[in-house]
């Protein structure tokens, strides 16, 4: 390929070693050679390849640090794959974002190792509460625990920490999280090796949360989720699985999470108006 702005003869010139005229060299490219085929080609290729790297780049291989920095083009149709670094409640966790997964390097390559200090994650994962799913709430901000919490809590620490899940975006919360159904592959899942598993709908059928019943907020991803979780959490109820053991026991006094909530905030404002 010859760059267009050097002429014949002043290739020819070069060749033969002669005296550069500098002047004469600006005033004489050949413009033509802009138009030529072996001009043209390499440049339409090497600027398509610069392009489309970096719609690659952009659409698939670009890392977002937290809830906030995730485009709205991925609620409800794409998923973001990455590995559980801790896990808050029995309904959420923290996820660190590793975009192309193994394929991009993520976990052999020397920088692509995802962090394991609370120092190197601080700021750098995404808050994921799960979507169609209320757990039993831990004690936290003066707030006693709730029967059953530390079970669940327990079972999606073992069943996601450290795991690569991958999660599909719904929306955020006022919480700067996002709400998401996640999914986790697992060898040693019998009969099916590595089938997709739903975290969501496998903590209603072990009785380990309730279906989420909120009358603002609600997130299950569909009228088919909505369904399949309802059906769920129906069998572990007759079933007295979990949860619902103590149910059966004496439903008059069974508090779901979300009735614990509710009771919470109304026992708060007047316990302020005691001190």
């Amino acid at each position: 390929m010859r760059w267009p702005w050097i002429s014949e003869s002043q290739a020819q010139h070069q060749k033969q070693n002669e005296p550069k005229n500098w002047d004469k060299s600006l005033n004489t490219v050949d413009w033509a050679a802009f138009t030529e085929p072996r001009t043209l080609i390499p440049t339409l290729i090497l600027t398509t390849g610069i392009v489309g790297a970096l719609q690659i780049h952009r659409r698939y291989l670009r890392r977002f640090p937290d809830a906030l920095s995730i485009s709205p083009s991925y609620f409800r149709t794409r998923s973001i794959l990455g590995q559980v670094t801790s896990v808050g409640d029995g309904d959420g966790f923290r996820l660190y974002h590793t975009p192309g997964g193994r394929l991009a390097g993520w976990g052999w390559l020397p920088w692509k190792k995802v962090p394991t200090s609370k120092k190197e994650l601080k700021d750098k994962t995404i808050s994921v509460r799960l979507a169609g799913v209320d757990a039993p709430e831990l004690a936290h901000f003066g707030r006693p625990e709730q029967p059953f919490a530390r079970e669940a809590h327990h079972w999606l620490t073992s069943y996601v920490l450290n795991r690569r899940v991958r999660v599909l975006v719904h929306r955020k919360d006022q919480y700067q999280r996002v709400v998401a159904s996640a999914y986790v592959r697992r060898a040693l899942d019998f009969p099916i090796p590595f089938r997709r598993r739903d975290v969501s709908y496998e903590m209603l059928i072990r009785g380990l949360a309730t279906v989420y019943e909120a009358k603002v907020g609600s997130e299950f991803g569909g009228p088919e989720l909505e369904r399949k979780y309802r059906n769920a959490e129906s069998v572990a109820k007759q079933k007295g699985t979990g949860l619902w053991r103590e149910y059966r026991r004496n439903p008059n006094t069974w508090e779901s999470p979300r009735q614990y909530k509710s009771r919470m905030e109304l026992e708060e404002p007047s316990q302020g108006k005691s001190r």
